[in-house]
């Protein structure tokens, strides 16, 4: 359907945080100045702070001026975007603030006609989305129009253990139907990720090599040089492996090892994923310290700069035990991954910021450069997601001169290079696919599940039992000493991005 035939309505949940102004409202005008946004539309706002549509309206052009890819070009462009901005202050746990946004949708869907699409996003804190769900369903704002549709986004976190993210999946389930709700994660709107399925899927040279008789191993990283800002009290009831290893390397993982689904479209992509899922082997409480590995950053330095340790972090518990640093070794038990360990990594205050793939080669079956003694360093495609967004293949080549002596080569892509110009940011591509009803990056509900079904025997050791080692890390280090040992048992040493 094209975009001028689709007309919608987002309601924003929580309008005056953060992810409104940083994110949700810069995608949308990058989008409305791209001309790819749907017309026509409308933008009802709401949150507790008392505002006007003008105050609201000069809040979004601040946060547009600052954070979105496409700055307006003038002022009347930006009226005419800002126009479709309308904001209703109220409590989302009072079921009045739902008979106030009704009258609104029912008013602009009257002066427009066509079809009353509506999408609900919750960018609120994970503990309103009982209310706000409930109350949707109890105003009757649930229910699909004749001839349009009804959907709401969730954002992450789903829950922090399987029972609560089951609890929050019947909720929806009692309001909304599955193929209503769509469960966000920023990090499979990135480019160079959504690149993993066309990397292996549409490149006939990958896909033979893709299995355990080529691949030695692979690691993913996502390292942070940031500590936890102003979010110490969010992040004392999180931790790294709910905040990052839940769900976006997990996510990576079932990218990387999923087989190939019949179609590009949402059923068969998120159905091969699944099944990643319920491959990977259980973590055995018993055997939590065999498969997962925390630490915590002290002080330090990071680019020069002396830092705080996590326990001197504003909300932060002098005496925490909130890992700051996860790493994971995993398993998936089917015919192409059997016996290759998958690494998972992720931690704040590290030496830099880095998020990428790392697939190792199996080295050559039969070495005949004996007269190198380095030998020849085992092949490694590398999947870089953030900064520098590209891939790089390291190869074997001589060194020119007389000795036969063998170096490492990378062949190397960028896509800043190939492609120029600046990336579209994760929020622009997934907010059109919810638009437009597209779910293939988005997580099904049963995919959550298994992922904190694995996960929670982690959780809940590292909660029980005080012998689980807290491994102290350096703030400006890759981690944990501790971590390399954690690799090093299987002959290995994790990468340096």
């Amino acid at each position: 359907m094209a975009a001028h035939d689709e007309p919608f309505s987002l309601v924003i949940f929580g309008a005056s945080g953060d992810l409104t102004r940083r994110k949700l409202m810069p995608a949308l005008w990058s989008l409305y100045a791209g001309r790819t946004l749907p017309e026509p539309f409308a933008i009802v706002s709401t949150a507790r702070t008392e505002m006007s549509d003008d105050d609201f309206r000069r809040r979004m052009r601040e946060g547009v001026d600052e954070f979105a890819r496409v700055k307006p070009p003038s002022a009347q462009v930006w009226d005419r975007f800002a126009s479709a901005l309308t904001y209703i202050p109220g409590d989302p746990t009072d079921p009045r603030l739902y008979a106030k946004v009704e009258s609104a949708l029912t008013r602009i869907e009257a002066e427009r006609g066509g079809a009353a699409n509506r999408l609900y996003y919750c960018a609120t804190p994970p503990s309103l989305y009982d209310d706000i769900i409930g109350n949707l369903g109890a105003a009757g704002l649930a229910r699909a129009r004749p001839g349009g549709f009804t959907r709401i986004v969730v954002e992450k976190p789903f829950g922090h253990d399987y029972e609560s993210a089951q609890a929050l999946d019947r909720l929806l389930a009692g309001v909304f139907h599955e193929d209503q709700v769509y469960r966000i994660d920023h990090y499979l709107g990135k480019e160079t990720v959504q690149n993993i399925l066309v990397l292996r899927f549409a490149n006939g040279i990958f896909e033979p090599l893709w299995n355990r008789n080529h691949v030695a191993e692979v690691q993913i990283t996502v390292a942070e040089s940031l500590g936890v800002e102003t979010r110490g009290a969010y992040y004392e009831e999180a931790g790294a492996l709910r905040d990052m290893m839940q769900n976006h390397l997990l996510q990576l993982l079932c990218l990387i090892a999923m087989e190939p689904p019949v179609s590009f479209e949402a059923g068969p992509v998120r159905d091969e994923k699944n099944k990643v899922m319920r491959a990977i082997r259980p973590i055995e409480p018993a055997r939590v310290r065999d498969s997962a590995l925390r630490g915590q950053y002290g002080p330090g330095f990071v680019e020069g700069k002396a830092v705080p340790g996590y326990r001197q972090e504003k909300g932060v518990a002098a005496d925490s035990k909130t890992e700051t640093y996860a790493a994971l070794r995993l398993i998936v038990e089917n015919w192409r991954w059997a016996g290759v360990p998958f690494y998972l990594r992720t931690g704040k205050r590290l030496k830099k910021r880095a998020s990428e793939i790392a697939i190792r080669f199996q080295r050559t079956p039969h070495m005949i450069f004996q007269r190198d003694p380095a030998g020849v360093e085992a092949n490694t495609l590398v999947i870089r997601i953030q900064p520098d967004e590209g891939m790089a293949l390291t190869v074997a080549a001589k060194t020119p001169g007389p000795e036969l002596t063998l170096s490492p080569v990378r062949l190397d892509f960028r896509y800043g290079e190939v492609f120029g110009g600046e990336s579209p940011e994760a929020y622009e591509r997934l907010l059109l696919d919810a638009i437009h009803g597209d779910a293939t990056l988005y997580l099904r509900g049963d995919w959550v599940a298994q992922a904190w079904k694995l996960l929670t025997p982690v959780l809940e050791a590292w909660a029980r039992d005080p012998a689980v080692p807290l491994s102290a890390y350096e703030a400006g280090s890759w981690g944990p000493t501790e971590a390399d040992a954690f690799i090093a048992r299987d002959g290995g040493s994790w990468r340096t991005p």
